[in-house]
């Protein structure tokens, strides 16, 4: 498919459309061609809350998750249980398991996983600010929540022996995720099983 089309500002859209992932040339004219036939206020909404988003939109400066303040809402919220942390790879894990309505405590969004494979190290990701978190000594269990891939499982297990030396529960959800599963596609029903029957790592990493 041509690169260029009849219109540069057509063609200017399609273009940084398609920069999205997932998003090919022929997905990023659908969408333009959608959006031109919209009322003016649509496209003109879409941009604003866009530029407003990436503007006003702040990293919780506790557990690293999306906030429009310094603190989130997860982590400010007096009814949670801020004895428990989940430790997850990204913000859409947090989304995942909300969604679950079975956990009740904090997050810790590592924003990302370790993989020597793509350059990604320990001291790439939020390991040594959960290490923080623990040390102060209000945490009873921390639960890993990562993908159960052979990167998760590293990295599960990278945190383990970081946090071994605390007084604290550490486990890991229970196998209804299959291993080799990324979470954010694990169905809910699935994922909240999960949560509930979570079991101590020590002991699941012998399996």
């Amino acid at each position: 498919m041509s690169n260029s089309f009849s219109s540069p500002l057509l063609d200017s859209a399609i273009n940084e459309i398609s920069k999205l992932p997932g998003i090919g040339k022929k997905s990023a004219l659908r969408l333009v061609l959608h959006l031109l036939r919209q009322d003016e206020d649509v496209a003109t909404a879409l941009g604003e809350s866009i530029i407003k988003l990436r503007k006003e939109i702040k990293y919780c400066k506790i557990c690293h998750n999306i906030s429009t303040s310094e603190v989130c809402e997860i982590c400010s919220d007096p009814k949670r249980d801020n004895s428990v942390i989940c430790v997850v790879e990204s913000i859409k894990d947090v989304i995942s398991i909300e969604n679950t309505h079975q956990f009740n405590g904090l997050y810790h969004v590592l924003g990302g996983i370790i993989s020597p494979i793509d350059g990604i190290s320990p001291s790439d990701i939020e390991i040594e600010s959960l290490v923080e978190r623990v040390a102060k000594g209000d945490i009873s269990e921390v639960i890993l929540a990562l993908s159960t891939t052979m990167e998760g499982d590293t990295t599960n297990f990278y945190i383990f022996r970081k946090l071994a030396n605390f007084d604290i529960k550490i486990s890991i959800l229970s196998r209804g995720v299959s291993i080799g599963d990324e979470l954010e596609y694990t169905d809910e029903v699935t994922l909240g099983r999960s949560i509930l029957n979570r079991m101590p790592f020590n002991e699941s990493f012998k399996i």
